[in-house]
């Protein structure tokens, strides 16, 4: 298998507001940006999207270190909430319905074809290229044309 390192983030201006994701992929000596923006969306999506859209451009599969500064990906996934709440029917507790479940489902669904590992690195800090994705995510708000951000919130 190969191994791949995607490093991640998304950003908006406003929450909900505009938002963008920036995603660096690794394999070697080579590297591939990619990046977007939406109309109307949350930080928490767009950290979601950065990484969907990694492990979418993959064309077999990896062994793949995920870096991300989203507390709530990282966590989601490590600590296994993802999975439960997709066990209760995508619920969090007995009121409370999970967010992004499109998104989750997304993932999840790209999770099962690799080996992911997470790594959760602190925004804004010293990693080189979790600054540069959040430039490109940054950059996307304001070049890219927005795309609608049409979230389903149950499955």
């Amino acid at each position: 298998m190969k191994e791949v390192e995607i490093y991640t983030d998304g950003a908006c201006s406003g929450n909900p507001g505009p938002g963008g994701y920036g995603t660096i992929l690794k394999y070697g000596v080579h590297e591939k940006e990619l990046f977007g923006a939406y109309d109307n969306t949350t930080n928490n999506r767009m950290e979601l999207m950065a990484i969907i859209k990694g492990l979418e451009s993959l064309k077999e599969p990896c062994r793949v270190t995920v870096y991300s500064d989203s507390k709530y990906v990282v966590d989601a996934m490590t600590k296994g909430w993802v999975t439960k709440w997709q066990a209760k029917g995508w619920m969090r507790n007995d009121k409370e319905r999970a967010k992004n479940v499109d998104l989750w489902q997304r993932l999840l669904q790209l999770a099962a074809c690799h080996q992911l590992h997470w790594v959760w690195v602190k925004g804004h800090a010293d990693n080189p290229y979790n600054n540069r994705c959040d430039r490109l995510a940054v950059n996307a708000i304001k070049s890219c044309p927005l795309l609608p951000d049409n979230p389903i919130s149950s499955p």
